[in-house]
């Protein structure tokens, strides 16, 4: 076996590495110190290129960090092949291509660094170590951004838990990934030190004690100075019906099975507040039965209780994906529309029809909700829906945190994942909700159809559970906060601008030099 074939297995092995630090596949937990040593493999490999100097070694470095983000991503969303294959009809060699293409699309980005990286990184190791965590995160940028965006998986997530969390309320998952892009490439260059040097030994002893310390300081209250004092605990019911993929739309059988169960337990309810899951009740308010939208504002119309529903609506926008709130004293009921919509499943990009068309999935073009839509005022909490994964955009989720008095206090998230089935899916995205809950020092509540359906509280931790595949109801106290976070008070003026800003000053800075150096010699 030839050297080259190694370096590939080498780089396939620490992508997929790399998927697994973001949720374990034997028990679902985040695993950091994984995630630090997949990027270290990753570094060593590609700085093994460099110190090869071999003719156009760059385009080695391109194809072999395709190579370790494409294993990556095909390890991160394996799973739309079942959404595709098993509940699509799709043929499954398509699928599986399908999901392929798209991780190899992705991997592009992270292709382009790894080869700008080899090429005209900087001699001195400590510069290299920053230029290659700039254009580490300016790929991550790009990937949240480009075509709406699908930065799920991406490398801050696995340190929801450990020391990097910390910094999760200051510089978000971005800056976490590249703090730990910054950490993983000082820890490769310190193992291609020469050891005979005692010098050697003061970056990677540096490093340990760096981790050690932001462990030992954990993550810490930032929203301390709150103009004012948090409202009372709201006392929640989390409706998760199990409602299976394959009869979710069929008349006489998931439909049927989602109004009886979701109409008792809204009628029966004796929480403040009762939360479905996203369109929990699958049908326009026009298809649904005489009077059962009519009946459970009438239920909420009065008294102390309310009820956040989700739906699916249709007006002269076209169709939404959305949640209805009902409390009393409203003139009408109150309405949050999905902002960030999935692409092929509630719009169709543009030359891609042909592809939704090979589906049985009931798809359509949605209207697109506005930005920082008003948040559902009750019994002093302001509770801020987002819907599936729009609670990956934590960008989007701050501009509601421009005005700290009209500022949630907690973030709700209403999903239906169970498109993917029994998968890792369902792990990976509450590690998002995790983060976002970090991030901006808010309980995050799920209520989701097969799960997770979880309390979250303001430090990330999962308080509260619904075991996964089940129908039920999970109870819970939710204590709401007050105050923004600094990440919530930059991020909700500019999005991530600076954090672009930054990245390509730093490249910029770094990289042009060695362009230059390459073009004289």
């Amino acid at each position: 076996m030839n050297a080259t074939l190694l370096r590939a297995i080498g780089f396939a092995l620490a992508g997929t590495a790399q998927a697994a630090s973001i949720a374990w596949p034997w028990g679902g937990r985040p695993l950091w110190w994984l995630q630090l040593l997949s990027m270290v493999a990753l570094v060593w490999l590609l700085d093994g290129l460099r110190l090869d100097k071999a003719p156009r070694s760059w385009r080695r470095g391109f194809g072999h960090g395709w190579i370790f983000a494409t294993a990556w991503l095909c390890g991160n969303f394996w799973w739309l092949f079942i959404s595709m294959h098993t509940y699509g009809g799709m043929a499954a060699p398509l699928a599986a291509v399908a999901v392929l293409a798209l991780a190899a699309a992705l991997g592009l980005y992270y292709a382009i660094a790894c080869a700008s990286w080899v090429a005209w990184g900087p001699v001195h190791w400590a510069w290299r170590v920053v230029c290659f965590a700039a254009l580490w995160t300016l790929a991550e940028l790009i990937r949240g951004y480009w075509f709406t965006g699908f930065p799920w998986g991406a490398t801050g997530y696995a340190h929801v838990e450990g020391p990097l969390a910390m910094l999760a309320p200051w510089v978000g998952v971005y800056g976490i990934g590249a703090v730990a892009a910054l950490v993983a490439a000082a820890m490769a260059q310190c193992v291609r030190a020469d050891y005979r040097s005692g010098s050697s030994w003061v970056a990677p002893l540096s490093v340990v004690l760096v981790l050690c310390g932001l462990g030992a300081i954990g993550v810490s209250d930032v929203t301390e100075r709150a103009s004012k004092a948090p409202p009372p605990p709201l006392q929640m019911a989390l409706l998760q019906g199990n409602i299976p993929q394959d009869e979710k739309f069929i008349p006489g059988g998931g439909v049927a099975t989602a109004l009886n169960w979701y109409g008792v337990q809204l009628r029966d309810a004796s929480a403040s507040l009762v939360v479905t899951p996203e369109t929990a009740l699958p049908l326009l308010p026009s298809q649904l039965p005489p009077g059962y939208l009519d009946a459970i504002a009438s239920r909420y119309g009065t008294g102390a209780q309310a009820a956040i529903v989700g739906l699916p609506m249709g007006d002269r926008r076209g169709y939404t994906n959305t949640v209805l709130g009902f409390k009393a004293g409203q003139a009408a009921p109150y309405r949050y529309d999905k902002h960030h919509l999935v692409p092929f499943g509630e719009f169709v990009p543009g030359m891609f029809r042909w592809f939704t068309e090979m589906l049985n999935i009931p798809l359509g073009d949605f209207a697109r909700g506005g930005l920082a839509q008003p948040s559902f005022e009750w019994q002093g909490q302001r509770i801020a829906p987002n819907i599936c994964y729009e609670d990956l955009f934590g960008e989007e989720i701050g501009a509601n945190f421009r005005e700290e008095a009209l500022a949630p206090t907690i973030l709700l998230n209403v999903s239906n994942i169970a498109w993917f089935g029994d998968s890792i899916a369902i792990d990976e995205h509450l590690a998002i909700s995790r983060m976002r809950a970090l991030e901006f020092q808010r309980p995050m509540v799920r209520a989701t159809n097969t799960g997770a359906t979880v309390v979250i509280d303001h430090h990330g931790v999962v308080t509260q559970s619904l075991p996964r595949l089940t129908r039920g109801v999970l109870l819970a106290t939710v204590e709401g906060r007050n105050g923004i976070t600094p990440y919530a008070a930059w991020v909700s003026r500019f999005g991530l601008v600076p954090m672009w800003l930054m990245a390509m000053l730093v490249v910029a800075i770094t990289v042009l030099p060695g362009v230059l150096r390459r073009r004289n010699s």
